[in-house]
Order: C-alpha cells, then sequence, then structure tokens
C-alpha cells in the first residue's frame, strides 16, 4: 500500500500503477469527510475534469462517492480550464471544487486538484487531513460507498453546469480589448490538445487577431510528450510562426493554468521575464498600487520592477496557493511563479495560463514592438538578470544527506561569493553580496533536486552553477 500524498498542487500518479478508481473513491471519500468536519457538505461542491485519458470517468467515479455521501454535485459538462472551474467556485460560493487533472506532467499521469471555498488550492492543513482520512480509508477493508449516477440524478444530486460563459465573460472584463483590436496582431496559439482550446483562441479572434490554433482537438496522448508550453514542447508553434511572420505565439497547459509566450523571433520568454514585463505594464495601464507576490525561486527582475515602482514584494514558499492566500488578504497587484503561473487584481487566487497570454498579447500590441525588445528597455531601467534552472536526479540517500548537511552546516561562501543571508522559507536560498543568489529545493514527491542560480552576467552565473553542482555533489 503507497500512501496517497498531495504535492504543491494535488495528487498525482501513474494511470492504472496507483491512480485507480479505486484510489480515485478513496481521495473522494476522504474529501467527503473533510465536507463533514467542516459542515460544508449541504453546499455543493463542483467536479470538473481534463482532457486526459479517462478524466471523464475519473469524475464520475468521483461523484458518485460524493452522492453516496449526501453531497450535491455540480458537474461539468464537458472538460473544463482550471481557472474557469475556479471562478465558478466563487461566483456560485459552493465549497470548493475536485478537477481531475494532471496539469502539465506527461500523459500517463492523472491527477486531483482539490480547491476550497475561498477559490484557491487546499492549503497545507487542509492536504494533511487529507492525507490522513486516505489512508484510514486504504488501512480499512470496507469498500467505498457509491451512488449510481442514475439514482443521483433522479435524486437532484447531481447537475450539469457550464462554466465556460461567465469564464469568459469575466475575462473580457480583465483585459483590454480596444488595445488588442487597434494592433490587429498576427498570432498562433497552442493549447497543447488540453482544454484551452475554444477559449484563448476564441478570444483572440474577438479581439481581431489573425489567430492560427494547433492542436485544437483531444489527444490523451498530447502529441507524444507532456502538455507543458515548454520551449522543446512548442517548436511547432515556432515553425509555424515563422512561416506566418506572427507577431506573438501563445501557449497553455493541459488544463489551461500554465502559459508559455514565443516572440516574433521564435525566441521563447521564461515566466521569470514574463512576470516583471506584466508588472510594468499594469502599473502603466492600470495604475494599480498594492504588492506583489512571487515564490522563493522566482527571479528578483520583478522586484528591481517594483522597487522601481516604491511597491512591495511579498516573498512565498513554491506552490501557488501561498500566493493566493497573499491575494486575499492585501490589496494586490500581480503574483506569480517562475514555473509558469500568474494572477492579477480582480480574479481567481489561482494560476491562468489563459489570462497570462491574453496579457502578453495587450503588452505586445501596446508596445508596437518586439518582446525582446519591451525586455531590454526595460532592463536598461532596471538591470540585468540572468536566471536558470537545472535538475539533478538524486538517490533517496544521498537526498536526504544533502538535507541534512544543509540545515546543520550551510555553506558561508561558495567559490568568490560570499553568503550575506540564508532564506529557508522552502529550500535553502544563498543571498549574496552582490545581489547574486543560489537556490537549492529539494522535491518531496520524487527524487530530484533543483538548482536555481540568479546574477547580472551569464559569466557569474556559470561560476554559481558549477559552485552548487560542487554542493549538491553531482559532475
Amino acid at each position: 500500500m503507497i500512501p496517497i500524498r498531495f504535492g504543491t498542487a494535488g495528487w498525482r500518479a501513474l494511470i492504472a500503477q496507483d491512480f485507480t478508481f479505486g484510489n480515485v473513491r478513496i481521495v473522494a471519500q476522504a474529501i467527503a469527510d473533510y465536507l463533514k468536519s467542516e459542515k460544508l457538505h449541504h453546499k455543493q461542491i463542483i467536479v470538473g475534469y481534463d482532457t486526459r485519458f479517462l478524466s471523464e470517468n475519473f469524475a464520475r467515479t468521483v461523484t458518485e462517492v460524493l452522492n453516496a455521501n449526501g453531497v450535491q454535485v455540480l458537474l461539468c459538462e464537458k472538460d473544463m480550464p482550471t481557472p474557469a472551474i475556479a471562478l465558478q467556485i466563487l461566483k456560485l460560493k459552493t465549497s470548493g471544487s475536485i478537477n481531475i487533472t494532471a496539469s502539465h506532467n506527461p500523459p500517463e499521469y492523472n491527477g486531483i486538484k482539490f480547491s476550497t471555498s475561498w477559490g484557491g488550492p487546499a492549503l497545507p492543513e487542509v492536504t494533511r487531513m487529507l492525507e490522513e482520512r486516505c489512508l484510514h480509508h486504504q488501512s480499512d477493508p470496507k469498500p467505498i460507498n457509491r451512488m449510481p449516477l442514475a439514482e443521483g440524478r433522479k435524486k437532484n444530486l447531481i447537475v450539469p453546469i457550464d462554466p465556460g460563459p461567465v469564464y469568459l465573460k469575466h475575462i473580457r472584463g480583465l483585459i483590454d480589448f480596444k488595445i488588442l483590436k487597434k494592433a490587429k496582431l498576427n498570432v498562433v496559439c497552442d493549447p497543447l490538445y488540453g482544454t484551452g482550446r475554444g477559449y484563448l483562441d476564441l478570444l483572440l479572434e474577438e479581439a481581431g487577431c489573425k489567430t492560427t490554433v494547433l492542436h485544437n482537438w483531444r489527444d490523451p496522448l498530447f502529441g507524444g510528450h507532456a502538455p507543458e508550453p515548454s520551449h522543446e514542447n512548442l517548436g511547432e508553434l515556432i515553425s509555424t510562426m515563422k512561416k506566418q511572420k506572427a507577431h506573438i505565439g501563445l501557449g497553455t497547459d493541459g488544463d489551461s493554468d500554465r502559459f508559455g509566450i514565443v516572440d516574433s523571433d521564435g525566441s521563447f520568454l521564461t515566466p521569470n521575464e514574463i512576470l516583471p514585463l506584466v508588472l510594468d505594464h499594469l502599473l502603466k495601464t492600470r495604475k494599480w498600487n498594492g504588492v506583489v507576490a512571487r515564490s522563493v525561486m522566482t527571479s528578483h527582475f520583478i522586484d528591481a520592477v517594483a522597487k522601481m515602482n516604491n511597491i512591495e514584494v511579498r516573498e512565498t514558499p513554491v506552490g501557488f496557493k501561498y500566493i493566493a492566500e497573499i491575494m486575499m488578504k492585501e490589496n494586490f497587484i500581480v503574483g506569480g511563479e517562475e514555473s509558469g503561473g500568474l494572477t492579477i487584481k480582480g480574479h481567481i487566487p489561482d494560476k491562468d495560463g489563459i489570462l497570462a497570454c491574453l496579457l502578453m498579447a495587450e503588452v505586445r500590441a501596446l508596445a508596437k514592438k518586439p518582446l525582446r525588445q519591451c525586455l531590454t528597455d526595460l532592463q536598461k531601467k532596471v538591470g540585468f538578470f540572468h536566471t536558470e534552472r537545472l535538475n539533478f536526479f538524486l538517490s533517496p540517500e544521498k537526498m536526504n544527506s544533502l538535507k541534512e548537511r544543509l540545515a546543520t552546516h550551510p555553506p558561508t561562501t561558495l567559490g568568490e561569493f560570499s553568503v550575506k543571508r540564508i532564506v529557508d522559507l522552502d529550500g535553502f536560498k544563498f543571498m549574496f553580496k552582490d545581489a547574486s543568489w543560489l537556490g537549492i529545493r529539494l522535491s518531496g514527491t520524487e527524487p530530484v533536486v533543483r538548482l536555481y542560480v540568479e546574477s547580472d552576467s551569464p559569466k557569474k552565473a556559470a561560476a554559481l552553477i558549477a559552485q552548487g553542482k560542487k554542493l549538491i555533489g553531482v559532475n
């Protein structure tokens, strides 16, 4: 028996190995237990799903368990973007949502995202309780109770819903369509066979953009690779852009909460470059005041833009739920993380790849020049930031040894770099006197160590990478 664990954005596992109908029932029952403990089981809950293999079947399985517990389910009529489901939680004031998705993970994975009544991902105190309840049900030989779907419908415990129109209307109120219509952009977008089809492309066409859409049909294998809008996975988008001389390329992941942005020359812009551009754009066009939130291993480029405008930055652990917490508690402008998450004031407390893509189209339309040029102009004002991230696979023994060594004997110098302070909010982040930094974060769900470095030059960044490898014990 392998315990069910919730990571930074829910539970994910290999289909048929651990992500089975039996385990999905266990997770659904654990969530029903939580709802009862919080006296929320009399409220409606949304159940949604993405385009992965059997996702709609797993959603029905969740519905059967919830109905057996007397919980009324708002069941999505079709696969749905995660941000559209998150918005519907807030609009309908439900107890939350259960979404069958593994987001950007490879096609052999599926997962469950549980969001609570505030619209954001469940916080650690909730997921710990869910893990305990899952373990209890895994150990209990008694089967999980289910109510057949026909009976659930008869008892009015299943209500079909389509959150799409409400979401589209909301996005229209956040994006400046006048700017887009005036620019007449030539855009290529790629939803990577995921839930973004019929949303991003539709809104771009409404905005008067000449829009070419790739992979806008369901493929549970996602073309043979993970539905992550990374440089490696957007090759067809880049080649299509070059043929059509497009102004911008936009990609979303499997459940549309992450984004990928490509400039007119075919170069990929990282989230670390996108976030400061979006902040700068929002400050110029919306004149908003408030704070900015970013995860601990995200570039300080956004900090420099914030400092230039006398705006405070809140640093959070990795996981968008922590950024969402800041959004709910403080006057908020924008929040994001280097892995491709972003939200803004007036939107959901969760990441939204469709919104991020439209904002970048707006940036390009207003600037009337390539995004790389916008970046260069911004860097001339606030300084240059060279950021890199590398992944290393270690044995569990080496992982534990590294964690203990960093916790008990952290380095005070790394080669020529003298450590000014250590941030241990999530992992270990070594801040140096010249404002460069090196971060090490050990994954809690897989044997992976992530090395992050940032400096004002590629040469310094390369030197930091060498020191980071030495510290981790890899070549």
